[in-house]
């Protein structure tokens, strides 16, 4: 579990104690965690992970509650508490929770042979976790842009150390002649604005496209920004080939 600093006193979610964490790694603890019980947990966490990030969305911190993630979630609020003892601990589980898929996402870089593929599944990655979690993507935003005043440490030391990770293997692929010399950093934040985009600003792309976007908009948007990309940065695009699900990974 990621460890995030408390937020700042004038942030609502500095009313979180030490007992406000996820109730299922304190009070739940105890409990067997295997057979039906395991599985039943995970599944109700993750409906009502879905639903908060869909409250916190529309919402926002201060307009969401538990009662409205409870309807949405569809169950007993009750329910809600004993997984997650408060609207702060939830909120700071949805946020760490679509972190840790994004930094998942760029595993793939690490032992690619060169930016075409690396870069090319990473866009395909991050392109998937906009469509799947466009509502965690959104909550994240908000967050950032009122100052991260829950994720500020995180973003002080887990990101910053993995950008300084992705950043050497850009470095050694430029050294290697695999793509053009470009600043790494900056790349990286036009991966991800070019990314998230489809999620934060999906309403946008809704209006314009006439619709949501379909399989085949999908699929030429991941194109698209692969196209664009790499070549701007002088890597060829990889051929078109059938890839595993980058967020559901064949079980070995």
């Amino acid at each position: 579990m990621v460890r995030l600093r408390e937020p700042r006193p004038d942030h609502p979610v500095n009313k979180i104690s030490a007992a406000g964490g996820a109730v299922n790694e304190t009070t739940a603890a105890g409990r067997p965690k295997n057979g039906r019980r395991t599985a039943n947990r995970k599944a109700n966490e993750e409906t009502i992970l879905k639903a908060a990030e869909t409250v916190f969305a529309e919402a926002g911190f201060g307009g969401a509650t538990m009662q409205l993630i409870a309807d949405m979630a569809g169950l007993p609020k009750a329910n809600l508490h004993y997984y997650f003892a408060t609207k702060e601990a939830l909120y700071r589980a949805v946020v760490e929770r679509i972190f840790r898929i994004w930094l998942a996402a760029a595993n793939v870089m690490d032992d690619a042979a060169g930016p075409a593929e690396g870069i090319g599944a990473y866009i395909d990655a991050k392109l998937e976790i906009s469509r799947r979690h466009a509502n965690g993507s959104k909550v994240w935003a908000s967050e950032v842009m009122h100052g991260a005043p829950v994720i500020q440490d995180y973003l002080e030391t887990t990101l910053r150390d993995w950008t300084a990770g992705r950043a050497a293997v850009i470095r050694r692929w430029i050294a290697e002649g695999k793509m053009a010399e470009v600043n790494p950093e900056h790349l990286l934040y036009m991966l991800w604005a070019s990314t998230q985009h489809y999620a934060d600003f999906g309403h946008q792309i809704e209006v314009l496209n006439g619709g949501p976007l379909s399989e085949a908009d999908w699929a030429a948007a991941k194109t698209s920004v692969k196209e664009i990309i790499l070549r701007g940065i002088g890597a060829d695009p990889a051929p078109c080939r059938h890839e595993p699900d980058p967020l559901n990974p064949p079980e070995t």
